[in-house]
């Protein structure tokens, strides 16, 4: 439904509506009694630090820890939504999150060999990785909410995917992603990074929370 309100501009209004409706959805409420059930709270509810930390896990489609999950799916929506889609400065370095994540990887975690997974999965701070989430969401239900019609409907521009490695925001050999997003439209971008790609990783994480911690 919200693939088919997107590329029409006369629905640019509800489109943006049900965004926001799914990607509450997909972010911890933040209270200790939400309204509204949502993917994160129930990951989050009862989960302890050794959980979210195991690196490497046996679980289906992924050996990767649940801090890395929520890091990732993160990383990549700041990347696309502020660089992307609105040619902006990423949550990451506008709101200084690189310095209080406790980690030294700053790019999308596309691409990680499993020693630096192992290490980001320790050093990773818990607090800041939930706080840096929460901010990336704020934005981008920011930026999307103030899209005009017809702007769901544009390529990406060329000089902001040039960007992207300018600022390390992928990894030299991921190429591959560069590319991909380089041939999306704005709302190809909402659809995937900011909701698909999100609910993925969540559900990857709440596999190993079932599996390591019943």
């Amino acid at each position: 439904m919200l693939a088919d309100t997107l590329n029409k501009p006369a629905a640019a209004a509800e489109a943006a509506e049900l965004f926001l409706k799914l990607h509450g959805t997909l972010y911890a409420s933040g209270e200790a009694h939400a309204e509204h059930w949502n993917f994160e709270d129930e990951l989050l509810k009862d989960l302890r630090e050794q959980t979210m930390r195991l690196y490497p896990v046996s679980t289906p489609g992924s050996s990767n820890s649940i801090v890395w999950h929520l890091w990732h799916s993160a990383r990549v929506e700041d990347i696309t939504v502020n660089m992307l889609i609105a040619g902006g400065e990423q949550v990451l370095h506008k709101q200084h999150f690189a310095g209080r994540l406790g980690t030294d990887v700053h790019h999308s975690g596309n691409g990680m060999a499993a020693q630096e997974m192992e290490r980001f999965s320790i050093k990773v701070d818990i607090p800041a990785l939930r706080a840096y989430r929460s901010a990336v969401a704020f934005r981008t239900r920011e930026i999307i909410g103030s899209l005009q019609p017809e702007q769901f409907k544009e390529k990406v521009r060329p000089e902001r995917i040039a960007h992207l490695a300018k600022e390390g925001a992928v990894m030299a050999s991921e190429q591959w992603l560069i590319d991909y997003w380089a041939g999306k439209t704005i709302a190809g971008l909402i659809l995937m990074p900011a909701t698909r790609h999100n609910l993925v990783h969540l559900n990857k994480a709440g596999r190993i929370k079932h599996k390591y911690q019943k």
